[in-house]
């Protein structure tokens, strides 16, 4: 879609006005975000209708494109969820403010006090796939962290996420902060991203918020510091020592609660001495539940409905009502498998034995890990963020969910009394 002719000079007065607008926000009291955010969820609320009517425009634009089940259902807004928006603002709103907090004081034997103490990044970008309240979400945490942000979200939301962005706008002006803290891209041209990756003049850090192939084309194509977030392909290892109810219960919801978010289920790893009772227990009710299960073969010779794994489903992100399945020995089997095939992000265990656990934890370095819980609860507003701006797989910086404290830097403020140095 070219409906803008001039794409760099359009993203190049957006990385200025957002950078003047940065300038501000470093300093303004956490009673005005507050109020932004706050005044925001009220209009996402009394405009809900509006948001739903844009909705419709993009659930046909999916429709048209031949969007998947799971990415349509990602793509979806009705009122439950603009209500679960609204509650989004509101709990980041009511965090505390990370800007200013003092991390570390101390005093120097020369007289001096030194305070590392938390500063905002500056401009953040924000580029982002289908899910249109992925614009709520990343707008409020970077302002409550200080930020000015710059949206781009996926041509499939680009209706969507304008009705949203508005209200935002409408939540800064009532607060009297810049209009220009947060600033949606109003084209669906891609050529838009190439310019925001590239500029270093105005942007801080890029957050890509999507599939494999999105967040490999930012990386590979940045030249503004990136925050990976990588595919979601989240294991649940079924222990020796798994509960039967606790395993039943935390699989099934892992994998079906929402097939099409990156904390969704991809891998069953069963160890061997549990597959007649409690794996073949939990592989039957995935298979019922209407769950294709690709299974190894020991798996395949005992459950019927499965179908033959390949080397593909390995290490897959299905964002769908699949799930591949495999026998292990024991949990250094399981271990060996994530390590190989995982991404980083969510990796869980089902066990009542505590020393297996501990060498699950201990032995494993995704970002999050689990233990008899739902992988679903891979999620910022359920780790009591507010919200969050992605999962970020790395190790430089944020990791895990990306909330407001995990948006900002810090900076030395060093006091003396005419203090010299010999």
């Amino acid at each position: 879609m070219k409906d803008i002719a001039d794409i760099p000079a359009l993203m190049a007065e957006i990385g200025a006005n957002a950078k003047a607008a940065s300038a501000e926000l470093a300093f303004a009291p956490a009673e005005a975000k507050e109020k932004a955010l706050n005044a925001a969820a009220d209009a996402v609320w009394a405009r809900r209708a509006e948001i739903i009517e844009a909705n419709g425009k993009d659930m046909e634009f999916g429709r048209e494109k031949g969007l998947s089940a799971a990415m349509m259902d990602r793509l979806m807004l009705d009122e439950a969820r603009i209500q679960g928006i609204v509650d989004g603002l509101r709990a980041v709103a009511g965090q505390a403010d990370p800007v200013g907090e003092v991390l570390e004081e101390w005093d120097r034997p020369t007289g001096l006090n030194i305070r590392r103490v938390r500063t905002p990044l500056g401009v953040v970008g924000v580029i982002y796939e289908s899910r249109p309240n992925v614009t709520a979400d990343a707008g409020a945490l970077c302002l409550k962290s200080g930020n000015a942000v710059i949206l781009r979200g996926g041509s499939e939301s680009f209706h969507s996420s304008g009705a949203i962005h508005a209200c935002l706008v409408d939540g800064l002006k009532e607060a009297g902060l810049p209009e220009h803290a947060i600033q949606l891209v109003p084209t669906r041209d891609r050529a838009a991203v190439q310019e925001l990756l590239t500029m270093v003049d105005t942007v801080d850090v890029i957050v890509p918020r999507g599939g494999k192939g999105l967040v490999g084309l930012v990386q590979r194509e940045a030249r503004v510091p990136v925050f990976a977030h990588l595919e979601g392909i989240v294991h649940i290892y079924l222990d020796a020592a798994a509960d039967p109810v606790k395993a039943l219960d935390v699989v099934l919801n892992a994998k079906t609660r929402r097939t099409g978010i990156c904390g969704a289920a991809e891998c069953l790893l069963v160890h061997r001495d549990i597959l007649d009772t409690v794996g073949q227990g939990v592989l039957r009710a995935l298979v019922d539940a209407g769950v294709e299960v690709h299974a190894d073969e020991t798996i395949a010779a005992k459950i019927e409905g499965t179908v033959a794994a390949t080397s593909e489903d390995w290490g897959k992100e299905y964002l769908d009502m699949d799930i591949a399945a495999k026998v292990v020995d024991d949990v250094d089997g399981a271990i060996a498998h994530i390590r190989q095939f995982g991404s980083d992000h969510t990796d869980c265990i089902i066990t009542e034995d505590d020393a297996t656990a501990d060498r699950f934890f201990e032995r494993l370095d995704s970002a999050i890990l689990m233990r008899n819980a739902s992988t679903q609860f891979a999620d910022g507003g359920e780790f009591g963020m507010g919200a969050e701006i992605g999962i970020a797989t790395g190790k430089m910086h944020a990791r895990g969910p990306v909330g407001a404290a995990q948006l900002t830097s810090f900076k030395y403020l060093v006091v003396g009394e005419g203090t010299t140095r010999a």
